[in-house]
């Protein structure tokens, strides 16, 4: 989690006409209201309506199939074309969406003879007056009062049942689909993650599986239901209804929601993220030990304490007593309960550890974590043989790489200075690590991302290679070619040693297990907190991004009698070609300029960002 602007934007009120109806949400919410849009309209104008209807679901999942079926010339279908009546039966929607639009029209006084429905079946056509349109959509319309002027309110409504089957309405809020987008590169809201990505926002009212919900871990950072209801009012349009949260799966006396003088951005980033790529389908929340611990002892990052560990317990309760490199249960350098703390601001845990009592979800994504050189090696080995049982169970975790490019979670390097300073738990191998990205100044959700990187906030997307670790035998050859293709103007050194006397012979290790697997944006994030808008980022933006992808495609096997797809990093080093790959920028640090993305897998973004559909169509071939 990173702050990008000191200056704080308050959220300001939008004209809308009368009380909105409980059962209405707002349809389209333009972001910035144009100041020229400022005068009333009069209510006898006679205004064009145009309702665009969403098209057939079925249609555009299958479009492309149907395309190279006519188009590839090994296809049996080849050739034999569709004719433009076929085309429009195939995509028009549906009647469901036709007669409960309609329907909605004739109830408000719209009557049905005054309805035109468009050839190719997309339209429904109608003039109103602007007294009219505004009872219609609960909202004002304003002008900019010059002689062929501009229409357009700044929101409106539409009831709950209609808003499903409607694309948007003309003259509408001025916040079409390119309004929304084009300014993407200065706040990442969730119309910018779906277009960089390339997926739709879920049917809020479809049928969701109980059993696929997405785990977010927190710690010493808790969200606040106020702000997060003002995020999904402003920018989900009404998708995701106010009062909609996580479940709390409260571990060692973690607490959550909580009020203003407790929370941060981090979990609201996390949240705000995931539901408008989920919804309706809901997350678990792991909010982890008592804030004695997590507020005090968690925000001194690098001291000897420990992390995830009572995480581990309470989704495994063989953890608590396993044994593994000369460890069993717990380090003394974890939290102990009964928390006996006196004297103390803090709410402390009085009851004993939390043993097996959560189940784990089927994917985890945590934002969190420390330097290789802040825990023992043998403390980390053993968390790492616990993510690989999860695997083993179908269990994916995902892991922010974090904000300091090779430098260390604090900026720390080893050495003096010198050598590059690895993440944990990141460099286990059995983590899939996500790196940041970010749209270019200027450019736009169709340009290519580069590095995450922020001079003045000395932000630079993480990744290296691993001094506990080595190599594992799925990512050698993407490295491996990174070496031959892409080889680092630095020294290194082997199996984790460099020299300490000197400091002199290499800065990175050249067998270590290489971060990060994947990427995803992490600039500019749209966080509402304390009631503002404070764009946040960071690669812990960006583990939430594809941590919710994968849920989603989760939720799309599911549908088809498949299951959880675990560990995801050997598909993913098989199939490149499923992800965006970043070849603009580095991630500097430790008095360099660090790695550079490049052409392939790179310590900087791995092997790229989401498409989403091609991720899909690979994982519903899967077993």
């Amino acid at each position: 989690m990173r702050f990008n602007f000191f200056t704080y934007l308050g959220l300001t009120g939008l004209a809308s006409r009368g009380v909105i109806p409980q059962d209405h949400v707002v349809h389209e919410l333009e972001a910035a209201p144009r100041p020229q849009l400022d005068q009333p309209m009069q209510p006898n104008v006679l205004l064009p309506m145009r309702i665009g209807l969403k098209g057939n679901e079925t249609a555009l999942k299958f479009a492309e199939q149907w395309l190279m079926q006519v188009s590839d010339p090994r296809s049996p279908q080849y050739g034999k074309f569709w004719t433009s009546d076929q085309v429009i039966a195939a995509f028009q929607p549906s009647e469901t969406a036709v007669e409960t639009v309609t329907k909605w029209l004739a109830d408000s006084g719209i009557a049905k003879n005054r309805i035109t429905h468009s050839d190719n079946k997309a339209w429904l056509a109608f003039d109103a007056t602007v007294d009219e349109a505004e009872s219609l959509l609960h909202t004002e319309y304003y002008h900019d009062g010059q002689p062929r002027a501009m229409v357009a309110c700044h929101q409106y409504h539409v009831p709950n049942h209609v808003h499903q089957f409607i694309d948007y309405i003309t003259p509408e809020g001025s916040s079409n689909p390119a309004d929304k987008l084009k300014n993407c590169w200065q706040l990442i809201i969730p119309d910018c993650v779906r277009a960089l990505y390339n997926f739709s926002a879920p049917d809020p009212s479809a049928v969701v599986s109980t059993t696929n919900s997405l785990g977010i871990f927190e710690e010493g950072d808790y969200y606040n239901q106020v702000d997060l209801d003002l995020f999904f009012t402003k920018y989900t349009s009404g998708l995701i209804p106010n009062g909609t949260h996580p479940a709390l799966a409260a571990i060692d006396g973690g607490i959550a929601p909580q009020n203003w003088s407790f929370e941060g951005s981090e979990s609201l980033m996390d949240f705000t993220l995931a539901y408008p790529i989920i919804y309706p389908q809901n997350i678990t929340l792991y909010q982890t030990d008592d804030q004695e611990f997590a507020v005090v002892e968690v925000g001194a990052a690098n001291t000897s304490i420990g992390f995830f560990n009572t995480f581990f317990d309470a989704i495994d309760g063989s953890y608590c007593t396993y044994s593994a490199f000369n460890e069993t249960g717990n380090d003394p350098i974890d939290p102990s309960y009964p928390d006996n703390e006196k004297n103390t601001t803090y709410s402390v845990y009085n009851d004993t550890l939390m043993c097996g009592v959560y189940k784990p979800t089927n994917v985890i994504s945590i934002s969190y974590g420390l330097d290789e050189d802040a825990l023992p090696i043998y403390y980390q080995q053993r968390q790492c043989i616990e993510v690989l049982k999860l695997g083993l169970q179908g269990i994916s975790v995902l892991q922010a790489s974090g904000d300091n490019g090779v430098a260390g979670v604090e900026g720390k390097c080893l050495c003096d200075g010198k050598v590059f300073l690895p993440p944990a738990l990141n460099s286990c191998p059995w983590i899939t690590n996500v790196g940041a990205t970010m749209i270019p100044q200027g450019k736009t959700v169709d340009d290519p991302e580069v590095v995450a990187f922020d001079m003045m906030y000395r932000y630079s997307s993480a990744g290296g290679f691993s001094n506990v670790f080595t190599l594992p035998a799925y990512q050698a050859p993407a490295v491996e070619h990174f070496f031959n293709n892409h080889n680092p103007p630095y020294d290194f050194y082997r199996d984790g040693k460099w020299n300490t006397t000197n400091c002199s012979g290499g800065v990175y290790n050249r067998n270590g297990r290489g971060i990060p697997d994947v990427a995803a944006n992490g600039e500019n994030t749209a966080v509402i907190e304390e009631g503002n808008l404070v764009p946040s980022g960071g690669t812990s933006a960006s583990c939430p991004i594809f941590a919710s992808l994968l849920t989603r495609i989760i939720e799309e096997r599911l549908k088809i009698g498949k299951g959880r797809i675990g560990f995801v990093n050997p598909v993913l080093y098989q199939h490149p070609e499923v992800l965006n790959d970043i070849t603009q920028g580095a991630n500097t640090g430790c008095g360099t300029k660090g790695f550079n993305a490049s052409e392939g897998w790179d310590p900087v973004t791995g092997l790229g960002t989401p498409n989403y559909p091609k991720m899909l169509e690979l994982f519903l071939r899967l077993p």
